[in-house]
């Protein structure tokens, strides 16, 4: 049942991804009473996806919570400075520093393998047909078409780009990782969470625990609501 402190729940998605890999997940939310929002980021720049997530906390309920997957750790690291934000939960995602960017956090660590399966064209980085088993390889192949024909495609410079504010210095975060991630490489995530002291757990999935292990994703943003209720 929904409250005035009951927190509001906002998702960011990544690269090669929309606002529909939230779907396993948002019903169940919303039943618990949240108001939700999946941002649709245009992937051209870093500061408009920023942008856009500070928008959908205009239209809910103050406090909430930022949920961001892979390249959507980076925006809600930057849109989580927002005095509407109580708390963040990052899903096998990026959370740069205020001295690096997405990039450079990247290539602390090795290269993982759904990078010899991407393309360069019009300014944006596809990802082809036979990558999607590295992004999303614990779904079933019906599934992993629909991500793939539903990915979000990015600008070449995105990884690139910077915006300020490290909101997970300030701000009580839950990270998940995913050990069996052939995109985000998981040392990266441990290193990310630990960095931040998030409230840390571990899932047997792809790049997409949400899409995999959607229970798992639900528990931690309700431990994450929790944690927050009246904030």
């Amino acid at each position: 049942m929904s409250t005035p402190t009951t927190p509001s729940i906002v998702f960011a998605h990544g690269l090669w991804a929309d606002g529909s890999c939230f779907s396993k997940v948002i019903p169940a939310l919303q039943a618990d009473g949240h108001e939700v929002v999946s941002t649709q980021n245009s992937l051209d720049t870093l500061e408009g996806d920023v942008a856009a997530v500070k928008r959908a906390l205009g239209r809910v309920r103050s406090p909430a919570i930022l949920v961001g997957h892979s390249y959507g750790g980076t925006v809600i690291t930057a849109a989580g400075t927002d005095d509407r934000v109580a708390g963040l939960v990052y899903i096998a995602a990026l959370a740069p520093d205020e001295d690096e960017t997405s990039q450079s956090l990247q290539a602390k660590f090795p290269t993982t393998d759904v990078f010899a399966h991407i393309e360069v064209s019009e300014g944006r980085i596809w990802l082809r047909s036979d990558g999607i088993e590295c992004f999303a390889g614990d779904l079933s192949e019906q599934e992993q078409q629909l991500v793939f024909a539903t990915q979000g495609v990015p600008a070449a410079d995105l990884f690139d780009q910077q915006v300020s504010g490290t909101a997970w210095k300030s701000k009580p975060s839950w990270y998940i990782v995913g050990r069996n991630d052939r995109t985000v490489h998981p040392e990266l995530e441990r290193f990310c969470a630990k960095r931040m002291d998030a409230s840390t757990y571990e899932a047997d999935s792809s790049h997409v625990p949400m899409l995999s292990q959607p229970g798992l994703v639900l528990d931690v943003i309700r431990a994450a609501a929790k944690s927050c209720q009246g904030a």
